[in-house]
C-alpha cells in the first residue's frame, strides 16, 4: 500500500464524498474510487458504505482512519526532519501568477504542490505571460502560467490546465446589451479597449484575428484589472472577456454577452524547463493532478 492512498482515503473518508474528496485531490473521481477499491482488497475488508448523498465510514474505516493520518503525520514529520539533518533548506517552487485567471487555478496549483512534497513552500511571483516566460528562460521562476497559444523559449515544456470562454464585456446601457448573444458581425466599427499585446501576443493576435476585423481595435489598452473601469468611461466602447469579469455583485454598470458561435477562449497552460530539478515541481509532474486538472473548463461567474 502507498502512502499516496492513504493518502486519498483520508481525503474521502474527511469529505464523506467522492466528488469533493477528487476535486481537492486533483484527479477524477472514477481513478479515485479506483484507488479505494484497491485499499479495501488489500486490507480484506470494506472501510467505506456507499449511498447516493456520499459515504460513512465503516468500523473498520474508523480505525483505518486514525491510523492512516497518524502515518501521514509521521511521514512528514520524518521528511522535513531528515532534510533539516542533512542540512537541506525546505524545497520551494516559484510559481507564477498571470492576472485575470480564474481564482482556483494558482490556489489548485499550490494545493498540488503540498501534496506532491509536503513541507515545501510556494512563492508566486506575478508577471504576464511575457514575463514569465522570460523569468523561467532565466532560472527566476519554475513554473510560469501562461495565456495560450504562446511561442515557448527553447527547452521548455507546457500543459494546458483550464480553458474559459471569451465572450463580450459591455456596459449595460449600450444597445447591444439588450441581446442574449452578440454576432461578430455586430460589433463592424466598434471600439474594442482589451489588454496590452505586449503582455500576450500569439493570444492576442489569435482573439482579433477571430473576430474578423469587425471591431475597430482602439489605442487604449489596459491590464485585466482595469477593463471595467475603462468601459465605464467609454460607455460605447467594448471589451473581451470571460463571463466572471462581469460579476452583477461588483458592478452591476458592466454586462457579459456570449459570442454566436463561441469562436474565443482563454486557454491557461502550465509552463517548465526540459529537465527541470526542482524536486517540488518534479513531483507535481509524475503526479495525476496536473493530468487531471487540465480536464476542467471554467463557465461560471467569479472573476
Amino acid at each position: 500500500m502507498e502512502l499516496r492512498q492513504l493518502r486519498y482515503f483520508v481525503a474521502v473518508a474527511e469529505e464523506l464524498h467522492f466528488g469533493r474528496a477528487a476535486g481537492r485531490l486533483h484527479i477524477s473521481t472514477p481513478t479515485l474510487s479506483q484507488q479505494i477499491k484497491q485499499v479495501e482488497r488489500e486490507i480484506g475488508a470494506a472501510l467505506l458504505i456507499r449511498h447516493s448523498r456520499g459515504v460513512e465510514l465503516t468500523p473498520a474505516g474508523k480505525v483505518f482512519l486514525d491510523r492512516a493520518a497518524e502515518t501521514i503525520r509521521s511521514a512528514d514529520a520524518a521528511l522535513r526532519e531528515t532534510r533539516r539533518a542533512a542540512g537541506l533548506a525546505e524545497p520551494v517552487l516559484r510559481l507564477g501568477l498571470l492576472n485575470g485567471v480564474p481564482g482556483w487555478l494558482p490556489s489548485a496549483l499550490e494545493e498540488l504542490a503540498s501534496e506532491s512534497l509536503p513541507g515545501c513552500t510556494v512563492t508566486p511571483i506575478a508577471g504576464t505571460t511575457v514575463d514569465q516566460l522570460r523569468l523561467l528562460a532565466t532560472d527566476q521562476l519554475d513554473l510560469a502560467l501562461v495565456r495560450a497559444p504562446v511561442e515557448l523559449p527553447p527547452a521548455t515544456e507546457s500543459h494546458p490546465l483550464a480553458e474559459e470562454e471569451l465572450g463580450v464585456l459591455l456596459t449595460a446601457t449600450n444597445p447591444l446589451s439588450r441581446q442574449p448573444e452578440i454576432a461578430v458581425e455586430q460589433l463592424a466599427g466598434v471600439e474594442l479597449i482589451w489588454i496590452h499585446r505586449e503582455s500576450a501576443p500569439l493570444f492576442y493576435d489569435d482573439a482579433i484575428g477571430r473576430l474578423g476585423g469587425y471591431p475597430k481595435v482602439s489605442q487604449t489598452s489596459m491590464s485585466h484589472s482595469q477593463l471595467r473601469s475603462a468601459l465605464l468611461v467609454r460607455r460605447d466602447a467594448i471589451s473581451l472577456g470571460t463571463r466572471r469579469a462581469a460579476d452583477p455583485g461588483t458592478d452591476p454598470q458592466v454586462v457579459w454577452r456570449p459570442l454566436t458561435g463561441r469562436p474565443l477562449v482563454a486557454r491557461y497552460d502550465a509552463v517548465w524547463r526540459t529537465g527541470t530539478r526542482n524536486p517540488v515541481l518534479r513531483a507535481m509532474l509524475v503526479s495525476p493532478g496536473l493530468t487531471a486538472m487540465s480536464k476542467r473548463v471554467v463557465d461560471g461567474p467569479g472573476h
